[in-house]
C-alpha cells in the first residue's frame, strides 16, 4: 500500500502532518480492488470495469471515495505508529489517548467536518467489544493479554471503521490467523447482490477450519455468533444491514454503492457476548425524534453532543476531554428517554481469548475497492 507522498512533504515520527498536507491535489491512495466476477456462462452478463453507464456512475461519486480513503489513509498511518510503541506495561487509558491525538492530528479534526468516528476499542481478552478505559480506569496491558485495537476516522461524516488484535505471545498467532482469514474471507465473498446469510456461511467455514492449543488444551476457532459486520451509512456507523458471521443469517442482498464493515470475532470460549463491566461507549439515537427534557443539565448536555458528536459515537473520556464535569445523572436520564444509546462492553466467558479483524469496504459500481487495506492486514 502506497503511503509516500506528491510533492516531497514527509511525513514525521510521531506522525503530525495531516493526511490532506501530504496529498495536496486530494487524490488519496486507493485502498485494494477487487473485480467482480463476471459469470461466463450467462452472454449477457456485464464487465462492471468496462461498462460505460457503470463507470459513469462511479465517477459521481468520487467525492464519496476521496473522503473515506482520506480517512482510511489517516488509519493506516496511526495504527502503524501504535504498533510500534504499544508495549506491555502501558496503561490502557494511555494508549488511547496517544491513538485518538495521532488521528486527530492526521485527520485534521474539524467540528463534525473530520475526526474521530468512534471511540478506540480496546477489549483485552474474554471481551471482545466496546470496552475503552474511562477516568481513572487503571488497566495495564500484559504479555499475555489479546487486545483488540478498534477505531474510525471519517470526513464529512464518510467513515471507516477498521480494527485488528494486537499480542505479544505467540501461543495466540492462530487465533489471530483464524480471524484474519475470516474477515478476508468476508470481503472475498462480499459483492452486489450477493446474500448477507452467504456471506456468513463462508466467514464461519473459514474460522472454524482453525484450532488453537492454549496451555496443553486445543480449542476449535468458534465465531462470535451474536457479533457482526454491518453496513456504514453517512454519520451512521451502523446503517442498518447487519452481516452475520455464522450461517443462516437474512436472505438480503448486498447492494450497488453500499458501504460495509466486514467485521469477524472469534473465541476459545462460548462464541456468544453478554453485557458486563462498566459503560463507557454512548451514541445518540439515530432514528429519535424530539424528546422533552425537563433537567436543565440534561440539556445543557445533550447541545455538547449534538455540536461534538451528532449522531456519531462518543465515550467519558471525551466528555472529559471538553471539561463536561459531573454529567453522569444527565447522560443517565438521556438515556433513560431514548435519546442516547448506551453500549455495554460486550464479554464472553472469564478466561476465554477472543480476537477482531475489521476492514471498511465499498461496492463501487465498478469493483469492491477494500478501502481500509494496508500491507499490516
Amino acid at each position: 500500500m502506497w503511503t509516500g507522498n506528491e510533492d516531497g512533504k514527509q511525513q514525521t515520527v510521531p506522525p503530525s502532518v495531516p493526511i490532506a498536507e501530504l496529498f495536496p491535489s486530494g487524490n488519496y491512495p486507493v485502498g485494494e480492488i477487487i473485480e467482480y466476477p463476471i459469470n461466463q456462462d450467462d452472454r449477457t452478463a456485464m464487465n462492471r470495469m468496462t461498462n460505460a453507464e457503470k463507470k459513469m456512475l462511479d465517477l459521481s461519486s468520487s467525492h464519496l471515495y476521496e473522503d473515506m480513503r482520506l480517512a482510511a489513509e489517516a488509519h493506516r498511518q496511526t495504527r502503524k505508529y501504535m504498533k510500534s510503541i504499544i508495549k506491555p506495561g502501558m496503561a490502557m487509558f494511555d494508549i488511547c489517548e496517544e491513538l485518538e491525538s495521532t488521528a486527530r492530528k492526521l485527520i485534521k479534526e474539524n467540528g463534525l467536518e473530520a475526526g474521530l468516528a468512534f471511540p478506540t476499542g480496546c477489549s483485552l481478552n474474554h471481551c471482545a467489544a466496546h470496552y475503552t478505559p474511562n477516568a481513572g480506569d487503571t488497566t495495564v496491558l500484559s504479555y499475555d493479554d489479546v487486545c483488540k485495537i478498534d477505531f474510525g476516522t471519517h470526513i464529512n461524516g464518510h467513515l471507516v471503521d477498521c480494527a485488528f488484535t494486537l499480542t505479544f505471545n505467540p501461543k495466540y498467532d492462530n487465533l489471530l490467523s483464524a480471524v484474519k482469514e475470516a474477515t478476508n474471507a468476508g470481503i472475498r465473498a462480499s459483492g452486489i447482490d450477493v446474500r448477507l446469510c452467504d456471506v456468513g456461511e463462508e466467514i464461519q467455514e473459514v474460522m472454524e477450519s482453525y484450532e488453537v492449543e492454549l496451555d496443553g488444551k486445543t480449542y476449535q476457532v468458534k465465531p462470535i455468533r451474536n457479533l457482526n459486520g454491518h453496513s456504514v451509512g453517512h454519520y451512521r456507523v451502523h446503517g442498518g444491514k447487519t452481516v452475520p458471521i455464522v450461517k443462516g443469517g437474512e436472505a438480503t442482498k448486498m447492494e450497488e454503492g453500499e458501504v460495509y464493515a466486514i467485521e469477524t470475532f472469534g473465541s476459545t470460549g462460548k462464541g456468544h457476548v453478554h453485557d458486563d463491566m462498566e459503560i463507557s461507549h454512548y451514541m445518540k439515537n439515530f432514528e429519535v425524534g424530539h424528546v422533552p427534557l425537563r433537567l436543565a443539565k440534561s440539556k445543557q448536555l445533550l447541545n455538547v453532543i449534538n455540536q461534538n458528536f451528532g449522531t456519531l459515537a462518543f465515550c467519558r473520556r471525551w466528555l472529559d476531554r471538553l471539561g463536561q464535569t459531573k454529567y453522569l445523572m444527565a447522560l443517565k436520564n438521556l438515556c433513560d428517554v431514548g435519546i442516547v444509546d448506551p453500549y455495554p462492553p460486550l464479554c464472553d466467558q472469564k478466561g476465554c481469548y477472543t480476537a477482531q479483524y475489521e476492514h471498511t469496504i465499498i461496492l463501487r459500481p465498478t469493483c469492491k475497492e477494500v478501502v481500509t487495506r494496508g500491507d499490516d492486514y
